[in-house]
């Protein structure tokens, strides 16, 4: 399937794209409970993170050639487009230093965590994505009616996974007996679900500034780089998810 830039077709490709998605978590959380094969559960996320760089993240805009002089608005979104990835690249070293730091302390195991909660957040945030991509299309057609009614929506979904994690996951945990200063069980929990959580509480912030922006006249269907970014910032909040999901609710066994 390849990317399209009619108005009806990206809103069908981004229904496809979330249908695989769910499809895809649906497979993982099944895969975990049944038999738990951990190089499978790595190659659904592998999966399940391309399709998001690709579709939903526009990854392949990188490759797409500037237009116009130095001093154009197109010229400068390549240039920022460029800035942005490098720093989510600079970013996801952090994450996946995270992720390093989970296998090689805990290894095929664990935390004791709720289940179904975990796997609620995870649909909650695929979702907030599906709208924010439908938010991102509908302001490139020009449709800001369209772009507040789903970044609202998006907003109201992180917020949503932010207290899920922080406000509910983290009380049950704790419940648990999983603290932070207990052991490295707990300082990996806290420090992997606290960093993402911190990115989700920026993105939300991302969120009201665009969708103010949009309640301004700021962006068109020509000139719309804020809300590009904020889109991709988005996404890759929920890629990051993508990965810590498995590494802390599926693969290992209990501890």
């Amino acid at each position: 399937m390849s990317h399209t830039n009619d108005k009806s077709s990206a809103f069908t490709q981004g229904v496809i794209i979330f249908a695989y998605l769910a499809v895809l978590t649906v497979i993982e959380y099944l895969i975990a409970v049944s038999f738990n094969a951990v190089s499978i559960l790595v190659v659904v996320a592998v999966i399940k993170a391309a399709l998001v760089m690709y579709y939903y993240m526009h990854i392949y805009k990188l490759n797409q050639d500037s237009e116009g002089d130095e001093h154009s608005y197109s010229y400068k979104t390549d240039t920022n487009r460029l800035g942005l990835w490098l720093f989510l690249l600079s970013d996801a070293f952090v994450f996946a230093g995270l992720l390093t730091v989970r296998m090689n302390l805990l290894g095929f195991t664990r935390p004791h965590l709720n289940q179904i909660l975990g796997l609620a957040v995870t649909v909650v945030l695929l979702v907030s994505s599906f709208f924010m991509n439908r938010g991102e299309t509908a302001m490139a057609h020009g449709d800001k009616k369209g772009f507040m009614n789903n970044v609202l929506i998006t907003f109201v979904l992180g917020l949503g996974f932010l207290l899920g994690v922080v406000m509910v996951e983290w009380r049950l945990a704790a419940a648990e007996g999983l603290t932070a200063s207990k052991d490295v069980t707990g300082a990996v929990f806290y420090m992997m679900t606290g960093m993402h959580a911190f990115h989700v509480f920026t993105g939300l912030i991302f969120l009201f500034v665009v969708w103010n922006n949009a309640r301004k006249d700021v962006y068109s269907a020509e000139k719309h780089w804020g809300v590009e970014a904020a889109a991709v910032y988005w996404h890759f909040v929920d890629l990051v998810w993508i990965f810590f999901y498995p590494a802390l609710y599926l693969i290992g066994k209990l501890v």
